[in-house]
This record gives structure tokens, C-alpha cells and sequence, in this order.
């Protein structure tokens, strides 16, 4: 575990080893833990003392761009900002920057076989500081903003911090499912997030994937909810159980209704919302007059003479037109990308 006495255990440690002032501070350049060796400069003290930074250095921080730093730099002395020479490692908790780590250095004695130590101590500091910083409401809201993140695209760096704010197992998987599951971390459209193995669950997303790919499970949860939407009747409201309707779902978007069977627009055109209705019926029963009857709670006499009146609007016979599967897959696809909200 992090804590503060570790970190500054560690800056005490590093300072001794390397016989140099060592500060490590927050993003706004105020002071959190630093060593008692070493030569220090007016900038320092004044951070120390006093809490607060000489406008000199701050913009020196700024022109030098060590906020985007992805390793130990070595900054020269700023005569005018009162700062000797010094290597400078921001701390970071994915994209968020959480301060730096400072190691004075005038006679340029650090070599780069003790850059390691300085990556070692800026990692617990940065861990520490966004253990402390991320507790209660902040904590809530900054695990939202890395699951939207996540659920936006792939995002390692997200993926990392999340795993060390929530303390996972570094290989964690996820499920993405919709109600009537409780549990998990909420995501917007009603959708929450599940570790895998937390429960046992059906999950509308289907198998787990990696935290990383938590947007593939967003994505796939969206798509079964929308397929309900069309009209799907599923045993499983499940991403993996999807059967024909994976081949609706990844149609292309240039592919017209009208080009898998012009009948489907035929029978959505308007005043035709019962034909509409009975043909997806009928196709989703395999033809079963008694069950699509009993479906639509109408009598069978109601029921055949809708079929003529399809079977004349669409040119399909419903009983053994071998196009009754392209009329089929041609509804399907209507009702899914009129189900697009």
C-alpha cells in the first residue's frame, strides 16, 4: 500500500544515496515531501519556507514543457529564476498531471544510472498522491471519467489509472449488461459496468474483455438493446446470441433496404402499420399461421387475409416464395435502422 511515510521514506532515501536535495510537489508547485541533503537554491527555499514559487520558475517550467515530459530531463541553471541545475520527472495518474519530482543537481553528478531511482520514487509519489486525491465524491467522479473514457475507445493509460484507483487485478475483464442487473459502475443509457467473476451474470455484452476494451462491451451492449428495440425476439438478450441478426447488425450503411427486397419499404409505407406488424410476425414464426395468430391475439381469418393483402403489396408468397427469406432480412433491417434511437 501507499502511504505518505512511504513516500517520504523513499525521498529520504534517494536524497542520502545520491547526496542531493530531492522535493517532490503538487501541481501547482506546492511542497508535499522533501530531503534534508544537499545544497539548495533561493527557489527552493523560498517553496519550502514560504509555499510559494518564484514566477521566474514557473515559467520556466512552462517554456521548457516538463509538464509533458515522459522521463527525467536535466534542466540547466535559470540565473534569473534563482535555480541551480537540476533533472525535473513529472508524477503522473494517466493523463492527469499530479506534480513533479525535483532533484537538485549543480555539479551535474547524477549520472543516467540513477535515473531509475527517480522513476521509482516519482511512481509512489504519484500513486500516493492520487490515492489521497481520489477519495469520497472525488473518487466517484473521477472513476466515472475514466469509465466514459473507456467506454469512448481504447484507452490504456485510462485502463491503468483505473486499475489503481479501484486496486484490480491488472488483467481485470469487464461485462457491460443493462437491467434488470444491479451492481457495477454506472455507465449513461442505463448501462453498468461489471468486473468479470464479481457475480454471476448473463451479460448483455456478452463474454468479457479486457478493461482496456471496455468501448467493445459498450458497443455490443448497445447493439443487443437496439436489436430488441427492432423487434428482436431473443431467448438470450445477449451479444453472443445474437444468431442471424449479427448479419443485420453489421450490414453495410450503403446497403439500401430496398436492395436486399423492395417489399420491406413497400409494407412501411404509411397506412400499412398492420401489414408491417404481421409480416415480421409471420417471418418470425416460420410461417406459423396458429402461432403468429395467437402472437397478434387476432382470429385466423384476420390473420389470412392480411397475408393476401401482403402477398399482393410485396409480390411474395408467404407460404413457399423462395424470396420469403430476402423479404425477411429486409424487414429485419428496416426495423433495426429505424430502431438507430
Amino acid at each position: 500500500m501507499t502511504s505518505s511515510v512511504g513516500v517520504q521514506a523513499m525521498v529520504d532515501q534517494l536524497g542520502a544515496g545520491l547526496g542531493k536535495a530531492v522535493l517532490i510537489e503538487d501541481a501547482r508547485h506546492q511542497p508535499l515531501w522533501w530531503s534534508r541533503q544537499g545544497a539548495i537554491d533561493p527557489t527552493r527555499m523560498r517553496s519550502i519556507l514560504e509555499r510559494e514559487v518564484h514566477p521566474a520558475a514557473v515559467a520556466v517550467v512552462a517554456r521548457l514543457g516538463l509538464a509533458r515530459a515522459t522521463g527525467p530531463v536535466r534542466v540547466a541553471a535559470v540565473p534569473e529564476a534563482e535555480m541551480l541545475a537540476r533533472w525535473c520527472l513529472p508524477l503522473r495518474a494517466g493523463r492527469d498531471l499530479l506534480g513533479y519530482l525535483w532533484v537538485l543537481d549543480p555539479d551535474q553528478s547524477v549520472t543516467e544510472a540513477d535515473l531509475p531511482a527517480l522513476v521509482e520514487c516519482a511512481e509512489l509519489a504519484a500513486a500516493t498522491i492520487a490515492q489521497q486525491r481520489w477519495t469520497g465524491q472525488a473518487r466517484e467522479h473521477r472513476r466515472a471519467t475514466l469509465l466514459a473514457q473507456l467506454a469512448a475507445g481504447e484507452d490504456l493509460d485510462a485502463a491503468r489509472e483505473l486499475i489503481r484507483l479501484e486496486e484490480l487485478d491488472p488483467a481485470a475483464a469487464v461485462l457491460v449488461s443493462s437491467p434488470p442487473h444491479s451492481g457495477g459502475w454506472e455507465l449513461p443509457g442505463d448501462l453498468r459496468v461489471h468486473l468479470a467473476g464479481s457475480q454471476r451474470l448473463e451479460a448483455t455484452s456478452g463474454p468479457p474483455v479486457p478493461l482496456a476494451q471496455l468501448h467493445v462491451a459498450v458497443d455490443r451492449a448497445r447493439v443487443v438493446l437496439r436489436v430488441l428495440r427492432a423487434g428482436a425476439v431473443l431467448e438470450h438478450p445477449r451479444w453472443d446470441a445474437l444468431g442471424g441478426w449479427h448479419l443485420i447488425v453489421n450490414a453495410p450503411d450503403e446497403l439500401a433496404v430496398a436492395d436486399v427486397h423492395p417489399g420491406a419499404p413497400a409494407l412501411a409505407a404509411p397506412g400499412r402499420a398492420d401489414l408491417l406488424l404481421t409480416a415480421r410476425a409471420l417471418l418470425d414464426a416460420g410461417g406459423d399461421v396458429a402461432r403468429t395468430a395467437q402472437r397478434l391475439h387476432i382470429h385466423r381469418t384476420t390473420l389470412y387475409y392480411r397475408i393476401e393483402r401482403i402477398e399482393v403489396v410485396t409480390g411474395v408468397n408467404l407460404k413457399t416464395g423462395a424470396d420469403r427469406d430476402d423479404l425477411h432480412l429486409a424487414l429485419r433491417l428496416w426495423a433495426y435502422r429505424n430502431a438507430a434511437t
